[in-house]
């Protein structure tokens, strides 16, 4: 069986074509790229990425550069399980989340790519199959929009085919986010799927106070209304503010998943696919919440996040996020009506262009 031969990591940092803003990261202007190209020694390779909000890519770019070099020379690529233990592992004492779980979640994707490439199969298909076709939502970052600037952004993403659409809420002053999400309610009218994120803004009391005073404007749900570190408030939220709740994208393993779902903390957990362990991580969290009976969803990475989904039955919808790679990608998400279709090229089918990427180095 193919040994791993080589590992490429990549650091760039993207500027993002508007400045975005959520209550907790404020003003976002750019994001920093991770990828890892890992080759086997028959030549085939296999791409995996994760990213940050504008800070810390180095230390996860350093953990590739030198870690994983050194405990993955010449493993068996096709060994995914057991190298995900031994990265898991070999790592733990300085790791357990931050960049070390970063940079595993690339890894492995890269992995799953290569495994999938070789196969000649997509990854959907590989991790099992259930529906190519996933319902999506685009997936504002767009606090300090202008009330008119939100309403024009949510036009341009239903003239993109979303059907389902997200918006941010965590300002100073509750007032101003109800009247910006019952003026989002009125345009998109009754019964168009309409998502809210807070991003840890709040406490407890002040998430439940808010949940309570958002409940008439009918939301599919209420994401991430305080910190990640606290599941039994997440669970007061969910049990006495009376909205489901989203959560899961600042959770980095599949335990901390399981405190939450067992705590009932969560009505769709929310892995991300490049900080929650890779997609061996986010498939056993999807299986959780299937034997819990609820839905899944994802945030970020959409381009290979919709194969993950499109193997899942429990799937509810995937984000399609603001930090996209459209620009770098050769053929990006395609949205018809509603729902993203994921690839039937080999592996997750992203090619990036590596050039435009070095580039950005120079």
């Amino acid at each position: 069986m193919p040994r791993i031969a080589a590992i490429d990591p990549g650091f760039y940092r993207i500027a993002l074509p508007v400045v975005l803003s959520d209550s907790t990261h404020g003003s976002i202007a750019a994001f920093e790229l991770n990828t890892v190209r890992v080759r086997d020694a028959e030549g085939a390779e296999g791409v995996g990425y994760t990213y940050t909000v504008g800070r810390n890519g180095a230390a996860v770019h350093a953990i590739l550069d030198r870690e994983f070099r050194e405990v993955m020379a010449g493993e068996v690529a096709d060994d995914i399980e057991r190298l995900w233990h031994k990265a898991w592992w070999a790592l733990h004492y300085g790791g357990r989340g931050g960049p070390v779980v970063l940079a595993l979640s690339a890894f492995d994707m890269a992995l799953w790519d290569l495994k999938a490439r070789r196969a000649g199969l997509p990854l959907w298909n590989l991790l099992g199959g259930y529906d190519r076709r996933v319902p999506t939502y685009a997936g504002g970052i767009d606090l300090d929009l202008p009330l008119d600037g939100l309403l024009r952004q949510t036009d341009d993403n239903l003239a993109k085919g979303f059907r389902a659409i997200k918006m941010k809420v965590g300002r100073a002053n509750l007032f101003e986010d109800v009247e910006r999400v019952k003026a989002m309610r009125a345009h998109l009218g009754a019964g168009f799927p309409l998502m809210v994120d807070a991003n840890m803004k709040w406490g407890v009391e002040e998430a439940i106070r808010a949940a309570r005073a958002l409940q008439p404007c009918d939301l599919t749900w209420l994401e991430e209304p305080t910190i990640p570190d606290d599941p039994a408030g997440h669970a007061r939220i969910l049990r006495e503010g009376g909205l489901p709740i989203a959560a899961g994208e600042n959770l980095r393993s599949l335990w901390e998943f399981k405190a939450y779902i067992a705590a009932g903390a969560v009505s769709f957990p929310e892995p991300d696919v490049t900080n929650c362990g890779g997609i061996s991580a986010f498939m056993k969290i999807a299986r959780l919440a299937e034997a819990f009976n609820l839905p899944v969803t994802s945030h970020g990475a959409h381009d290979v996040t919709v194969h993950l989904l499109a193997a899942c039955p429990n799937r509810s919808y995937l984000e399609a996020h603001g930090f996209g790679l459209d620009r770098y990608i050769a053929e990006p998400l395609r949205i018809e009506d509603g729902v993203a279709v994921a690839p039937d090229r080999p592996g997750h089918g992203i090619s990036f262009d590596w050039a435009g990427l070095e580039a950005l180095r120079r």
